[in-house]
């Protein structure tokens, strides 16, 4: 099986909207997300979890800088194709404006 790093995405004002939901909308979420992970059991090689805040290093210097990921998980699969039905009803899509972009995680040549 192929690895994959899976990145969920939205805008900043989805993320500060959930950041500001109640403790009840919070539970509610994480059942989601449990649930979620049950039905996805045989895909999940590391759950993974939220992101923080970002730092662009440069040969210049680093700042601080935006970007639209909120999270991440490593899933195995045949396919990003396979992944992405495996994907279907994910509760990420909850979250106005969400998506969720698949990338393989590549072996390094001659290693």
């Amino acid at each position: 099986m192929k690895k994959f790093l899976v990145l969920y995405k939205a805008p900043a004002a989805s993320f500060e909207q959930m950041m500001k939901a109640t403790p009840e909308q919070q539970k509610a979420g994480m059942e989601a997300w449990m649930t979620w992970s049950k039905k996805a059991a045989n895909l999940i090689v590391d759950m993974g979890g939220p992101l923080g805040k970002s730092l662009r290093v440069t040969t210049s210097g680093s700042s601080p800088t935006t970007n639209d990921l909120g999270g991440y998980s490593v899933l195995q699969g045949e396919s990003k194709e396979a992944l992405a039905d495996g994907l279907k009803g994910h509760p990420h899509f909850m979250t106005p404006g969400g998506t969720i972009e698949i990338v393989e995680l590549m072996a390094l040549p001659g290693m």
